[in-house]
Parts: C-alpha cells; structure tokens; sequence
C-alpha cells in the first residue's frame, strides 16, 4: 500500500498525542522551570511518534515482491534501531524526573523484560539465518559446477543432481520439523569464528541459542502479552512516558513477529493478533503490514513455507525448474537444451549471489539488535535504580 494512503493517518499527532500528552489538572502550578521541562518533553515524545510513523510509512510502501526480502529486511531491523535509540535518549534524558516514580518507571521495566523475550527470538533467527547459509552451499555446487563450461558432461549433471536432492531434502526436513538446527549452541559473543569488529563483542550472549522444545510463537505471545495501550489517567500520571513505552513495545512486537514470518525458525506460528488503535499515526501502516505479510503465507505455494523470506521462495522455484530441467537430459546434449540449462544456471545464479551478498550483512545487524537490546536494558535498568 502506497505511502500516500496513510498520509491522512499521520497528519497530525494531535488526534491521540498532543491533545491527551497536554491533560493538565487546572488547579495544578506549575514553575517556569517545569512548565519548560513539560513542553520540552511533550514536544520530544511527539517527534519520536512521528518517527516511529514515518519509518513504518516507508516501509508499508514497498511493492509486495519487495517486502520480506532480504533488503526489506534491513530496513525494517533500521527502524527498529532508529525508534530504539531514539527511546533510549528518552528514558536517560527524563529518568531523573519521571522514570524513576511510579508508574513511570514500571512500564519501563516492563518494556526491557518483554525485550529480554526478544533476545531468544534474535537468536532464533541467527539459526535460521545459518540453516539458509547451508542451502546456499548447495546452490554454489550446482552453479560452478554448470557455470562457464564449454561443454556440459554427465559429470557436471550428477554432481549438480547431488546438491539438489540435498537441497530439495534439507528444504523438506525443515517444513516437517524445524527443530533441526536448535541444538546448535550459539550466541551472539566473541566466541564466533568470524568476529565483526563494528558490533558490540564485548558483551556476552545473555541467551543462548533456543532449546529443541522452544517455541517462536509462545514467545511472541509472551512478548505481546498484556500489551495494551494507555489509559488517560495513566498518561496523564507518567506525562505521557507511558504512550512512548506502549509505542516502542508494539515496534519491539512487531519487528520480531515479522523477522519469526521471514526467517526459518521453531514453531513459526504466525496467528498472532494486533489489537492498536488507529488513533496512533503509526498504525495503519503497522497494520497493513501485519495483513499484508498475513496474506503472503496465505498463498497457496506459501502455506507450508518454511520462512516467508523472499530468497527462500527463489531457492525452491530454481530448485524445482533445475530438477525438472535435469530429468529431461540426455546425453549427447541438443544445442537448444543446453541454452535452456545455461538460462536456469543464469537465474540460479542470481539467487545465489543474493545470499551470498545478503546473509552475512543481515546476521550481523541482527547481531547489532541483539546487542542494542543488552546496552539499553542494562544501561535503563541501572539509570532507573
């Protein structure tokens, strides 16, 4: 859905913002000193709101054979940096005069334990990122061993038939149980063979890599449970903090539950329901997106998908086309058929380099989230006593 569709939606904050961040007692006096501090905030909690808007606007405006792919991605994992340190600023930027007083501070806490639940999901997802590095394995044997040759022999063709039928099994294993890789016992810390530089390595994984019985759907509810937005009296309490708090656990909810539908992973359960008022100009593209991404497993070639991720479709349609290409080869190879091997090896190709390109780049900003995750919840928890 274009970006244009929501601009109704996000003209202006005032219709849930600033009228109810405004609520004043008429009794209450206030110092000029206060009175500044107030608007001051009031003023930053609504451009985090737009913030939030905006991002979410960009991405609901993507086409639908964009969304879920592997750039898309990256965006959304942008957002969700982008909204969480705008956050962060927030809570060390008033915890002194607000965050650290009931009720302020308990939904603050709240929203760094429902984060905590994410980490496990991040995790989760760096599985899945590694189990696709091994389906990509096997596309690089099938492209090198048809690519560039001047002459395609029998040879080059049982090798190739080799690494689809491993792939076509791997594929088919993780649809009927995705638990397969759950044994791995990574984390995100130093003890990686290849350690980025650029993340945040001094900190240690905080949760390992899931169990066999974990499940990504029990942890999105977990990470969704009583997530409702504020009531009046409860914004007028906190000075609006808790509508900033509500807004950046939907964000949390959402850019996990999207990374749960993309990824392979454990339990992908994928029926999770958004209950947010529309009366927040960031939720009608947070929406259309949850029913967009809804409709894409929906489809029929989708619906025993084992991630959503628009590079796993191509694997499986390249796989598919190859494996129906090669049962129809005979030796010695017509001219037509073997143009007809080169063209599939051409859009093989083109699969396999976007994953090769892709993944490691998207492992390490999931890496990054995780690790924003650790700093702010330690970093918030402490600031707040």
């Amino acid at each position: 859905m274009p970006a244009t569709d929501y601009q109704g939606a996000s003209a202006s904050f005032s219709t849930f913002g600033r009228s109810i961040l405004s609520i004043r007692t008429r009794d209450q006096v206030h110092s000029m000193e206060s009175v500044s501090t107030s608007q001051e905030l009031e003023l930053e909690l609504e451009a985090f709101q737009k913030q939030v808007a905006e991002g979410f606007n960009d991405l609901a405006s993507a086409d639908n054979d964009q969304i879920l792919s592997i750039p898309w991605i990256h965006k959304l994992l942008d957002v969700f940096l982008s909204c969480q340190e705008q956050f962060r600023a927030i809570v060390f930027k008033h915890n002194k005069g607000s965050f650290n007083k009931s009720p302020a501070d308990r939904y603050v806490i709240e929203y760094f334990e429902r984060s905590v639940k994410a980490l496990d999901v991040c995790n989760a997802i760096r599985d899945g990122i590694e189990l696709i590095r091994q389906w990509q394995k096997q596309l690089e044997i099938v492209y090198y061993a048809l690519n560039n040759q001047r002459s395609i022999g029998e040879g080059q063709i049982r090798r190739s038939m080799k690494a689809l039928i491993d792939l076509a099994i791997g594929m088919l294993d993780e649809k009927e149980s995705n638990s397969s890789y759950a044994h791995r016992n990574r984390s995100f810390g130093r003890n990686n063979a290849q350690k980025d530089q650029n993340s945040l390595g001094q900190y240690r994984s905080l949760s390992w890599s899931v169990s066999r019985n974990w499940s990504a759907a029990k942890q999105l509810q977990a990470i969704g449970q009583n997530l409702n937005a504020p009531k009046s009296n409860e914004i007028i309490a906190t000075n609006g903090l808790a509508v900033a708090v509500f807004t950046m656990s939907y964000v949390l909810y959402f850019v996990m539950w999207a990374l749960v539908a993309a990824i392979p992973c454990q339990d992908r359960g994928l029926q999770t329901h958004f209950h947010v008022t529309r009366q927040f100009i960031w939720a009608a593209p947070v929406l259309s997106l949850h029913e967009r991404i809804l409709e894409e497993s929906r489809k029929r070639d989708r619906r025993s998908a084992c991630g959503l991720l628009r590079e796993i479709n191509k694997i499986e349609k390249c796989a598919r086309h190859m494996n129906e290409l090669t049962d129809t080869i005979h030796f010695p190879l017509s001219e037509e058929k073997e143009a007809e091997v080169k063209q599939r090896v051409h859009e093989l190709g083109l699969v396999y380099y976007s994953l090769k390109d892709g993944l490691g780049p998207l492992e390490r900003q999931v890496r990054e989230v995780f690790h924003r995750i650790v700093r702010s919840r330690t970093e918030g928890l402490d600031s707040i006593g």
